[in-house]
């Protein structure tokens, strides 16, 4: 069955939800949906009280460490850890409380190259069982590639069955954001869950348009229950008016 997966967006030190193709080193361009009063720690403790495991804390640029090791410290083992991990911080995130790291950019050299013996060198140093590997990605005219640096860089790495059946060999899950879709609560990316589904071998978490409580029962049906959706700007604990959490929170135990 497809669950819920919460998630704890940080930029700036402050938990929000932004239109993702507008995260840029320009900031005059940034589409902002929500911006929480509330610290990343009420959060974490909300998704602990409420049994929701899985969830990840995104990290969108730099001065968000603070932060993301507070949501850490108030949901030990159940958040995963995300934006700027590489080999040289990851065991401190897993030491602050995060059940596994996600790993992106990392993977890839400046010019977008994926990199197998720098993934390689992650999964060595932390396990595979405590790494996620993030392909979240954009459409091209062949189908989807994996954007890293915030989204906005195209890397050279597909997203298609070789490249699952290739990488799940040295993590535990994969996430993966549609680039194009995220923050936008238009609609999720029906084809592109459809293909995860068939491709899937390990658990696989995808988020990015979703605007009704109905897309949980979408996402299973599109993917046979092998992906899971995570919700952000729709939610009303975000700030949206499409998406009520405890309803949300009411499908995962629904079972």
């Amino acid at each position: 069955m497809t669950r819920f997966r919460p998630c704890i967006d940080l930029h700036h030190g402050k938990v929000k939800q932004i239109i993702g193709r507008t995260l840029t080193d320009d900031e005059a361009n940034l589409r902002t949906n929500f911006v929480s009063d509330q610290p990343s720690a009420y959060y974490a403790k909300l998704y602990r009280e409420d049994d929701l495991s899985g969830g990840h804390v995104i990290m969108l640029g730099s001065g968000n460490e603070l932060a993301a090791k507070e949501a850490l410290a108030a949901y030990p083992q159940g958040l995963q850890i995300g934006g700027g991990i590489h080999p040289g911080n990851a065991q401190s995130f897993l030491d602050a409380g995060a059940s596994h790291v996600i790993v992106t950019s990392w993977m890839f050299s400046n010019e977008g190259q994926f990199s197998f013996e720098r993934l390689q060198e992650m999964a060595d140093g932390v396990g595979r069982e405590q790494l996620v590997v993030d392909l979240s990605c954009r459409r091209t005219e062949s189908g989807w590639r994996v954007a890293k640096d915030r989204w906005q860089t195209l890397t050279d790495l597909e997203v298609n069955q070789e490249t699952f059946d290739q990488l799940s060999e040295l993590c535990s899950e994969f996430l993966i954001h549609a680039a194009d879709v995220e923050g936008s609560c238009q609609g999720i990316d029906e084809q592109l869950v459809a293909h995860l589904g068939g491709w899937a071998s390990i658990p696989i978490t995808y988020a990015g348009g979703a605007r009704y409580l109905a897309d949980l029962d979408l996402v299973d049906s599109l993917s046979k229950g092998r992906v899971d959706l995570a919700i952000g700007s729709a939610l009303d604990l975000f700030g949206g008016s499409l998406i009520c959490y405890a309803d949300c929170v009411r499908h995962n135990h629904r079972g």
